[in-house]
C-alpha cells in the first residue's frame, strides 16, 4: 500500500547522502519533496502541514547541525515523526476483569467487518482465549450465513439465533448474547454490526442502541484503507455519532495510496489496533507505530517476520532439526518438506522478503515470486518413496521419470530440485559442524569449511602469495597465509617458526 510514498522518500533522502552539512536551503527542498510525497499519498492536508512543519523544525535544530551524517539524522526525525502521526505506541484491548470482554464492531458497509470479525476471533484464539461471535447484522443479505462460514473456518463458535435478512432485531440478539456467553464460558464477545452505504441517521441511532445493550469493553471501528480521505470522514461522522476507542484497517495488501493509516489518527486522536494485510484470516496482525514506519521508509519489519516464525514453525520440530545438526545426521528431503511447509503458513513469499530491510529497490523482483513453486516441490517430494526421500542418490532415470509423472511436472524440475537439495543439505552440514556457509576457515578447525586443509598446505611452509594489486598486505602472518576464500593455498608459505604456538599446532 505504502509502495509509491516510500520510493518517493528514499529517492528524496538519496539526494541528501554525502552532504556534511544541510543547509537552510537543503532543508527545505527535502521538507517540500516530503510534502509531495504526502499530498500525493491522499493525507490529510492538516495532518501534512503539521508533520512537514515539525520535520523542518527539527531538521535546522542543533541535533543535525553538529550530526556527523545529517542526512541519516534526517532519516530518524522523519521516522521518529512517522511514529508519532501512526499513534505512537502500540494499542491493546481493554479486557474485562470480570465476565466476557465485549468487543463491537462498527463500520460502513463493504468495509470488512464481518471477515475481520472470524479474523480477530482466531487471532484472540491464539492468544489463548474463547471467543463468541455474534451475528448481530440483520439487515444485509446473507450477512448470518457469511459470520457462520467464517466462524467454522476459524474453528469458534458463534450465536446467531436470528436468520437475519431483514428478520430479527440485533439490540435483543446482542443483550441475549452476554448470557449466552456466560453460561458457555466465553471470555470473549466479538459483535458484528450491520452497516450502510453511508453513514445516516438510522444507522447511528442503532448502533447507539446496539452499544447500549453491549456494554463493550471496546468499539472498534473497521476503516477500508482504499477509499484515502473518505476513510478519515467516516471516522470523524463515527466518532461524533457513536465514539469509537480504535481504528482497524482492513484492506492494507491493496494498492492504493494509504492516506487513511497516515491521518485517521491525528485527525481523530484514537489509535490504530490492528490491520488486516490479505484475504486469508491468518492476514492479520496487531498495528505497531514504529515497525510500520519501518516498514514505509524500507527498514525492514524484522520483528514482525520474527512473531510470524514463531507462529509458523513448531517448537518441537524445531529443536529435532537442531538435533539432528548437532549428532551429524543428514538432513533428508522430508525434513526439507517441513521446512517449506512452516514457510508457506507464513504467508506470501514476497510479503515475508518484504519484511527484510532494504528490499525496496527489488520491489519488481518480489513481485515476480511464484508461492505456486512451494506446491510443484512438495507435490514432487510427496510423489517420492519414504527410501527415495532420506536417500536422493538412489534416484536414477527411471525413478526420477517417475516421480515427475506422479506430481504433474518435468524431469527437469525433478533434477532442478535435487541439485538445490544438495546445496541445502551442504550448507545444513557445515551449520551442524559449527561452521557459516560461505565463510572460509581455518584449516585445522573443527566445524568450519576447509578444516584440514590440504596435504600440501599442511606442511611446514608454503610459497608466499603476494598481495593482490592494490591491496594492503596483511601484518598478521596467519592472515597473509589465507587466501581470498579463507583457506591456506598451495601457493602460500609462511614461517609457521614465527607464529603463536597454539596458531602453530592448528596449522600444522
Amino acid at each position: 500500500m505504502f509502495a509509491s510514498l516510500s520510493d518517493r522518500l528514499a529517492a528524496t533522502f538519496k539526494g541528501l547522502r554525502g552532504k556534511g552539512r544541510l543547509s537552510e536551503a537543503d532543508v527545505d527542498a527535502t521538507v517540500r519533496e516530503i510534502r509531495t510525497a504526502l499530498l500525493e499519498a491522499d493525507v490529510a492536508l492538516p495532518v501534512v502541514r503539521q508533520f512537514t512543519s515539525t520535520v523542518r523544525e527539527r531538521a535546522l535544530s542543533a541535533e543535525v547541525s553538529g550530526a556527523l551524517n545529517p542526512a541519516q539524522q534526517v532519516v530518524k526525525i522523519v521516522h521518529e515523526e512517522l511514529v508519532a502521526v501512526l499513534g505512537g505506541q502500540t494499542a491493546r484491548l481493554a479486557f474485562a476483569k470480570t465476565g466476557p470482554t465485549v468487543i463491537l464492531l462498527a463500520g460502513l458497509q463493504g468495509a470488512g467487518k464481518t471477515t475481520l470479525a472470524g479474523k480477530l476471533a482466531l487471532h484472540l484464539k491464539g492468544e489463548g482465549h474463547t471467543p463468541l461471535l455474534v451475528a448481530a447484522d440483520l439487515q444485509r443479505p446473507n450477512a448470518v450465513d457469511q459470520l457462520s462460514v467464517v466462524a467454522e473456518r476459524a474453528g469458534v463458535a458463534v450465536f446467531a439465533p436470528e436468520p437475519g435478512n431483514g428478520v430479527g432485531d440485533p439490540v435483543d440478539v446482542t443483550r441475549r448474547a452476554r448470557e449466552h456467553a456466560i453460561a458457555k464460558l466465553h471470555d470473549v464477545v466479538i459483535v458484528d454490526t450491520a452497516g450502510r452505504l453511508a453513514v445516516d441517521a438510522d444507522l447511528m441511532q442503532q448502533l447507539r442502541d446496539v452499544r447500549d445493550a453491549a456494554q463493550p469493553d471496546d468499539v472498534l471501528l473497521v476503516v477500508d484503507a482504499m477509499i484515502g480521505q473518505d476513510a478519515v470522514r467516516t471516522a470523524e461522522e463515527f466518532q461524533q455519532g457513536v465514539g469509537f476507542d480504535a481504528v482497524v484497517l482492513t484492506k492494507l495488501d491493496g494498492d492504493a495510496r494509504g492516506g487513511a493509516a497516515l491521518s485517521v489518527v491525528t485527525v481523530t486522536g484514537r489509535p490504530i489496533m490492528f490491520a488486516s494485510v490479505g484475504e486469508k484470516l491468518t492476514d492479520f496482525e496487531a498495528f505497531h507505530p514504529d515497525r510500520m514506519a519501518s516498514r514505509i521508509l524500507d527498514m525492514g519489519d524484522v520483528l514482525t517476520l520474527i512473531e510470524q516464525a514463531e507462529r509458523a514453525f513448531d517448537a518441537d520440530q524445531a529443536e529435532r532439526m537442531a538435533r539432528k545438526m548437532s549428532q551429524g545426521e543428514d538432513f533428508t528431503l522430508e525434513d526439507f518438506l517441513e521446512q517449506m511447509q512452516s514457510i508457506k503458513k507464513m504467508g506470501s513469499l514476497g510479503k515475508i522478503l518484504g519484511m527484510l530491510p532494504g528490499m525496496g529497490d527489488m520491489k519488481a523482483q518480489l513481485d515476480q515470486v511464484d508461492d505456486r513453486e512451494l506446491d510443484r516441490v512438495s507435490a514432487i517430494i510427496q510423489s517420492m518413496t519414504p527410501a527415495e526421500r532420506r536417500d536422493p542418490k538412489i534416484l536414477n532415470g527411471s525413478r526420477r521419470a517417475r516421480i515427475a509423472a506422479g506430481s504433474g511436472t518435468s524431469v527437469s524440475d525433478v533434477n532442478g530440485l535435487i541439485d538445490r537439495f544438495s546445496q541445502a543439505q551442504k550448507m545444513m552440514r557445515q551449520m551442524g559442524k559449527g561452521g557459516m556457509p560461505g565463510m572460509g576457515g581455518m584449516p585445522g578447525m573443527p566445524g568450519l569449511p576447509g578444516m584440514g586443509g590440504s596435504k600440501k598446505a599442511r606442511g611446514k611452509t608454503a610459497k608466499a602469495a603476494k598481495p593482490a594489486k592494490g591491496k594492503r598486505r596483511s601484518g598478521n602472518p596467519a592472515k597473509r597465509a589465507l587466501g581470498e576464500s579463507g583457506e591456506v593455498t598451495e601457493e602460500a608459505e609462511i614461517d609457521l617458526g614465527s607464529l603463536p604456538p597454539e596458531l602453530r599446532k592448528l596449522l600444522s
